[in-house]
């Protein structure tokens, strides 16, 4: 079993920056993702890294602003929210990956932070 505690969420003005972390204990963790899901909208993929840092991947809507990284001290993954936009508001959740890909499935998942952007 993994437990997931995620943190960092809050309210912030379009254009400013947030910083979520996902910290993981129990089993041995392959990689990571973040996912956001908006009111009204399907479940979206954001980043995905492996445990060891690296690689890493980011989606298009969110490359050059977000970037996903490794803390080894904290046995965390954080993700840094850069240059923020209101259509960015939406509840994140870190997932924990089956295997080290980003194309395995997703074992377990985080109980969700919100970011809300204001205008």
């Amino acid at each position: 079993q993994v437990q997931l505690v995620e943190s960092g969420g809050g309210l912030v003005q379009a254009g400013g920056s947030l910083r979520l972390s996902c910290t993981a204990s129990g089993r041995a963790v392959r990689s990571v993702g973040w996912f956001r899901q908006a009111p009204g909208k399907e479940r979206e993929f954001v980043a995905h890294i492996h445990w060891s840092g690296s690689p890493a991947y980011h989606a298009n809507s969110v490359k050059g602003r977000f970037a996903i990284s490794r803390d080894n001290a904290e046995n965390s993954v954080s993700l840094q929210m850069n240059s923020l936009k209101p259509e960015d508001t939406a509840v994140y959740s870190c997932a924990i990956y089956s295997g080290g890909s980003v194309y395995d499935a997703i074992n377990y998942w985080g109980q969700g932070t919100q970011v809300t952007v204001s205008t």
